[in-house]
């Protein structure tokens, strides 16, 4: 050890050592933190700084129209504020309008930039947010002075324009924005979140592309504006409703020029308006329901926990040490010789119930205690799956209705006047505008009626996408499912049979109390029991069997039932499945089951795995479901400590590396951001190279 230069290379790899163990340690906390985090937080760290990033270059975009346009109008006799002739605003108001709109577009250059990583966050963030607070207060001092001291007599001869309700709004957003990224700010502060942003590709693109969006619609207003001979802000509100395809129809291009430009103005702007609510769409559906589908899971866990240690149920949640493990006996039988139909296997999924799977309070052994509390973290899985598809339609779905109904009694208040609208003639113009049909009948011709228009339609369209598609996950899904449930005992029965298809769809509404059938011995007896029960029965199955399935049918039950067969299979064949002992037989076998997981991290939907496969892969990472070495009873919350947190399957082969975990813990691999197939894959690559690292070693010295 005292060869020259021998000591530094040894140092030194020991270091690398060190460095790599903390860096993993580092990253799977952070992997389970980020899962754990309050969704509170995910839209302080995400959703606040996209909101900002969108709805900011919409004030600025504002902000330009109260600045081009003077904003008040003298109305002559027998005219409409619409025909109004436009009064000289004050220098001094001018002026102050121009320098806060630099000041915002300042602002959303340096947002821009820190999303974009080419701005610290510490330099960008005050700047934005002081910035955007300054044209707020500019442009509400300003729309006050117009409407208080600056106000002519007589007030029936003057209006404002449109300009002065684009100030307005414009002041709104401003306010809104900069309060959510002073949040923001505060959160990192306090160090819940980092300060950078992370945000994915398509995130990063949103504001540039809404940016484009409205920088679009403000040029093409101003081509089509001189082309027609239209207002400035009449244009806008003609390119808006277009771009829109609205088509309301009060303003319609009448030149040969502006029909001709129509044609490439109008397909553009509607692909650039994709790609706007394709990247909300993706923040709210893809994002969103990640971080709100893992808030779901953790309070199903914490509330059936809670459940089963009130009600003194929690034995499946006890590991059961190797001593305490029970004899395997032999079936009870009845006096007729055949097994009793009580069972300890785990129900179906579709039957289970919590009270099912906690019922039983004695165990044979831990595996059969494993396997029944994995049974109930799949039942919490489907749960909170179920309730976060309702709850995203009902938030999607009240926000579509106060738009409507807000935005409704808002025309009601400005076009009651000048066109004597109900607030049920507002209802039935803002459903065809929400939805997109543009009768024409009816349109607003106020001032304020018009830049409440375009505001407003902005925020609406993008929002019933939101809804349409998350009908499309609930009631859609269910229309479509009692369609062929009545179709099945009707004109297109399936190989079950009517009173199977009757049995089935009670099953699903009473969730397992009605028409669940007593469970049948395995094998040859259950078959004969079966055969007993059914009697006469068996002629009308067998001729309902001999009908033609739908082909829908025929695809979804022959897809699920092969992938069925396929885990059943497998799962069989691992259970009594040792990993070898040879260490090049290991290594076969690893690479032979990455190549497995490999194909079902292409699947879709996404690959679950079974119990009986969970074993296996857990066994091949030196996890053993048959023992309760690394087992323990799952924490309702993780305390703040870290007691509770880590991630299995790490560092096995050391010791102290090892986690005690639960399959309805914060530590199960059912409990994480990822994929079932790529945290098992992970795993196994991490497993291998541990591996040949120590073989590597073993072969050095």
């Amino acid at each position: 050890m005292n060869d020259p230069g021998l000591d530094k290379p040894i140092s030194n790899d020991a270091k690398d050592v060190e460095n790599q163990k903390s860096e993993a340690r580092d990253e799977k906390e952070e992997d389970e933190q980020e899962f754990l985090a309050p969704s509170r937080w995910w839209l302080a760290s995400t959703a606040f700084p996209l909101i900002a990033g969108t709805f900011g270059p919409m004030a600025s975009a504002f902000s330009i129209c109260a600045l081009v346009v003077h904003w008040r109008v003298e109305i002559p006799e027998g005219k409409t504020e619409a025909e109004g002739v436009e009064l000289d605003d004050p220098r001094w108001l001018i002026g102050i309008n121009a320098a806060q709109l630099a000041v915002a577009l300042i602002s959303n250059l340096f947002l821009l930039l820190n999303m974009a990583r080419r701005v610290r966050f510490s330099i960008a963030q005050p700047v934005t947010i002081i910035g955007w607070y300054m044209s707020s207060f500019a442009l509400i001092g300003l729309c006050a002075c117009v409407s208080g001291p600056l106000i002519i007599e007589p007030k029936s001869n003057h209006a404002f324009s449109q300009a002065f309700y684009y100030a307005i709004f414009s002041a709104g957003l401003y306010f809104l924005v900069a309060s959510l990224m002073l949040i923001t700010v505060w959160g990192a502060s306090k160090g819940h979140y980092d300060k950078e942003f992370q945000l994915t590709m398509s995130q990063r693109t949103l504001m540039l592309q809404t940016i484009s969006f409205l920088v679009y619609l403000l040029a093409g207003a101003a081509v089509f504006s001189h082309i027609e001979g239209w207002p400035f802000l009449d244009a806008v509100y003609w390119a808006d409703f277009t771009l829109l395809t609205v088509g309301i129809g009060d303003f319609s291009p009448s030149t040969h020029t502006g029909r001709g430009l129509l044609f490439p103005f109008a397909i553009g702007g509607i692909i650039i308006l994709g790609l706007v609510i394709g990247s909300i769409r993706s923040l709210v559906l893809e994002r969103g329901k990640v971080k709100m589908g893992a808030r779901m899971v953790e309070k199903e866990r914490r509330r059936i926990i809670a459940k089963l240690e009130k009600n003194n149920k929690a034995a499946v949640l006890k590991p059961i040490s190797s001593d305490q493990n029970l004899p395997t006996t032999t079936p009870n039988t009845n006096g007729n010789g055949t097994i009793n139909s009580t069972s300890n296997q785990p129900q179906p999924l579709s039957r289970a119930s919590t009270k099912t799977l906690t019922s039983q309070q004695n165990f044979r052994n831990e595996r059969e205690r494993r396997e029944r509390e994995f049974t109930l973290m799949r039942l919490i899985q489907a749960r909170a799956h179920t309730r976060r598809l309702w709850t995203s339609l009902i938030i999607s779905g009240t926000v579509w209705l106060a738009l409507w109904f807000a935005g409704a009694a808002i025309f009601h208040a400005s076009e009651s006047h000048p066109q004597s609208w109900t607030y049920f003639a507002s209802l039935y113009f803002a459903y065809t505008s929400l939805l997109t049909i543009g009768y024409g009948d009816i349109y607003p011709v106020s001032n304020a009626g018009k830049a409440f228009f375009v505001f407003w339609s902005l925020l609406a369209v993008p929002s019933l996408t939101i809804l349409i598609s998350n009908m499309g996950d609930t009631i859609v899904k269910g229309i479509r499912d009692l369609t062929l449930w009545i179709g099945n005992f009707t004109v297109l029965p399936g190989e079950q049979g009517v009173k199977a298809t009757v049995r089935e769809g009670a099953l699903k509404v009473s969730r397992g109390r009605i028409g669940e059938e007593e469970e049948m011995p395995p094998g040859i007896l259950g078959e004969s029991e079966k055969k007993k029960r059914n009697g006469d029965d068996e002629s009308g199955e067998t001729s309902a069997r001999n009908d033609l399935e739908s082909t829908a049918q025929c695809v979804q039950g022959g897809v699920a039932n092969r992938e069925n067969g396929r885990a059943e299979k497998r799962g069989e064949k691992n259970k009594d499945d040792e990993v070898p002992k040879n260490r090049k037989a290991y290594y076969v076998v690893l690479v032979k089951e990455m190549g497995k997981v490999m194909g079902h991290l292409k699947s879709s939907p996404p690959k679950k795995y079974t119990f009986e496969e969970w074993a296996w892969y857990l066994k091949l990472i030196g996890e053993d479901e048959s023992s309760g070495e690394t087992h323990r009873r799952p924490l309702r919350r993780p305390r703040p400590d870290g007691e509770g947190l880590g991630m299995v399957g790490e560092g096995m082969g050391e010791r102290e590396e090892k986690v005690e975990w639960s399959w309805v813990g914060n530590r199960s691999p059912l409990m994480g951001g990822k994929e079932e197939a790529e945290w098992v894959m992970e795993r196994l690559v991490k497993t291998l190279e541990r591996e040949l690292e120590s073989l590597r070693r073993e072969e050095a010295e």
